[in-house]
């Protein structure tokens, strides 16, 4: 199925355009470490030729513990993803979790991702539409594939047409997710990208009692049937130290391992388009 086009800076995802990988930190730790991921990642892009847009949170709001990291705050956060930017040429990407950080996230933000636990906010979805962006909304864990075309009218009624849509799963009993991966397909037949969050995908939400725990291990089995299904794109959040995190450890990937995989979905990706050298 070809979908739609939307563009993030240089980068078109979508129609009939390579793989795009959206990846970095789950979320921004200090500036130092941010660069570093970026710069390693920007290698990665260069060397292997693949369309990356980096990702990394301001603000992790929706956290299983108070005491949970949440980041830097939207401030300060901003200020080391738009450095990101200019020092590596990346997009950049980022979560918004209310109206108020809609209008300040466009002005360094190359595209606004929606939470999934958000993805019904009206006003925030119509917020962030209207600044003008691409926007990537997470499908929540708490949706079927058919429910999300309400997410698309809601972004389109305010006459922005940039829109993506990410699947990571669907809450299958306590503590546990589950991907079908036929949602890739039906969403993508409302005309829009879609993206397959494989890292998220992987997660046991709260599994661990005060943080999430994670499969690690099934992230390529996971991203290669979603390849094989026909995704757009492939988020995946990535970490020198995911053991040492301060969140999100058991579900990322060890940033070494990025460029197998990402060589690995690319091909696959090449085949499945029915693309030659």
């Amino acid at each position: 199925m070809v979908t739609g086009e939307v563009k993030v800076g240089n980068i078109l995802i979508g129609g009939n355009n390579p793989l795009v990988f959206i990846a970095g930190p789950c979320v921004i730790e200090d500036e130092a470490s941010a660069l570093r991921h970026a710069g390693t990642l920007k290698q990665y892009s260069e060397t292997q030729k693949i369309p990356i847009i980096f990702k990394s949170s301001f603000d992790k709001a929706n956290r299983t513990s108070v005491n949970s990291f949440r980041g830097p705050g939207i401030k300060k956060g901003l200020a080391i993803l738009n450095k990101v930017r200019k020092e590596t040429g990346l997009p950049v990407i980022s979560d918004i979790h209310s109206v108020n950080e809609a209008e300040e996230a466009a002005e360094i933000l190359d595209i606004m991702q929606i939470p999934a636990f958000l993805c019904r906010q009206t006003d925030l979805l119509i917020a962030a539409a209207r600044t003008g962006k691409p926007i990537n909304v997470k499908k929540g864990q708490f949706l079927s594939p058919l429910d999300a075309k309400n997410i698309v009218d809601k972004v389109r009624s305010t006459g922005n047409n940039n829109l993506i849509l990410t699947e990571r799963g669907v809450t299958f009993g306590y503590n546990n997710l589950v991907v079908d991966m036929r949602s890739i397909p039906i969403m993508q037949g409302f005309g829009v990208p879609v993206v397959y969050d494989a890292t998220h995908s992987v997660q046991l939400p709260g599994g661990q009692g005060s943080c999430s725990g994670g499969q690690r291990e099934f992230i390529e089995t996971l991203a290669r049937a979603a390849v094989s299904a026909g995704c757009d794109a492939v988020f995946l959040e990535v970490h020198e130290d995911p053991d040492n995190a301060p969140c999100d450890g058991p579900n990322m990937l060890q940033l070494d391992r990025f460029s197998l995989l990402a060589d690995r979905l690319t091909e696959l990706n090449r085949l499945v388009k029915g693309w030659k050298e």
